[in-house]
């Protein structure tokens, strides 16, 4: 097969005028794009963005095979997606803007506690999970992690205590004030309680659902929290995250599940840096 020397040149050519300033250019955007990518993953966002690409590439089939009235209503249809996609990414806008006003967005995540405190705080929370479970209360326990949850725990009492089992299933008597809104949990501490969780918007859910598990779908739409919820009618635990309910969870699981909360791990890209700084 004969070289083509002149698409050759061509690529040399453009391969010259690159400058280390285009480098970094080209690294923030990746950068930018990664992170966005991480925020959406696990969120109804990346189906959308899935629709959007599915969309994109359609657009540029057509046009390149000439159908044109389909490539007229895919690039009409793209104008509408451009004024709805404010309205349809609104939670994970909300957020980004979030994690940049905090400072968060290019910042590594950081231990909350230590390996020893971090299982303590697991092993009570597991251990209320599944006392409540068996007794069929009803619980909501939000679990903060980067996003801080201060307009939410103003929505209730103020408490600040040490956690425990204890404490925890003191908190969700039946028919006290505090057992029907949600606990805040921040670290080793429960710092609010009775607090008014904003309702999803989702008419898609079962109509099983009740209004606790609709208000912990709600709260993980709007940030990265995680919602621990346990049924008043059947038991079940269940926890949402990122505008997802998953059910069914036992001592095991549900210890997995929580524990990354209380011990983040370094984010791959900037992880080096930490490492580099703590050996200095």
């Amino acid at each position: 097969m004969p070289i083509d020397f002149e698409f050759t040149d061509r690529v040399r050519d453009l391969v010259s005028t690159i400058t280390p300033l285009d480098i970094f250019d080209i690294l923030i955007v990746a950068v930018i794009l990664y992170k966005f990518y991480q925020m959406i993953k696990d969120t109804r966002a990346i189906t959308l963005v899935k629709g959007l690409m599915v969309i994109a590439a359609l657009t540029i089939i057509c046009g390149q095979l000439n159908l044109h009235v389909m490539t007229w209503i895919l690039q009409k249809s793209s104008d509408w997606l451009l004024i709805a996609l404010p309205i349809l990414f609104q939670p994970e806008l909300r957020r980004a803007l979030e994690h940049i006003g905090q400072g968060k967005i290019f910042r590594q995540s950081v231990s909350l506690l230590d390996q020893k405190e971090a299982d303590a705080v697991v092993d009570e929370i597991v251990k209320t999970a599944k006392k409540l479970s068996q007794t069929k209360t009803g619980a909501l326990m939000v679990i903060e992690r980067e996003m801080k949850l201060n307009d939410i725990s103003v929505t209730g009492i103020h408490i600040d205590g040490i956690i425990s089992s204890e404490f925890l299933l003191n908190v969700f008597i039946v028919n006290t004030p505090l057992h029907d809104g949600a606990a805040i949990i921040r670290g080793n501490r429960l710092i609010s309680a009775a607090c008014v969780l904003p309702l999803t918007e989702n008419h898609e859910l079962s109509t099983e659902l009740g209004t606790r598990h609709r208000a912990a779908i709600g709260l993980s739409e709007q940030c990265d929290a995680l919602i621990v919820v346990v049924s008043e009618e059947t038991g079940t635990i269940s926890v949402a995250e990122g505008g997802r309910l998953m059910r069914r969870f036992d001592e095991q699981t549900l210890a997995a599940k929580i524990r990354p909360a209380f011990v983040e791990k370094k984010d791959k890209i900037f992880g080096f840096l930490s490492k580099w700084r703590d050996s200095k």
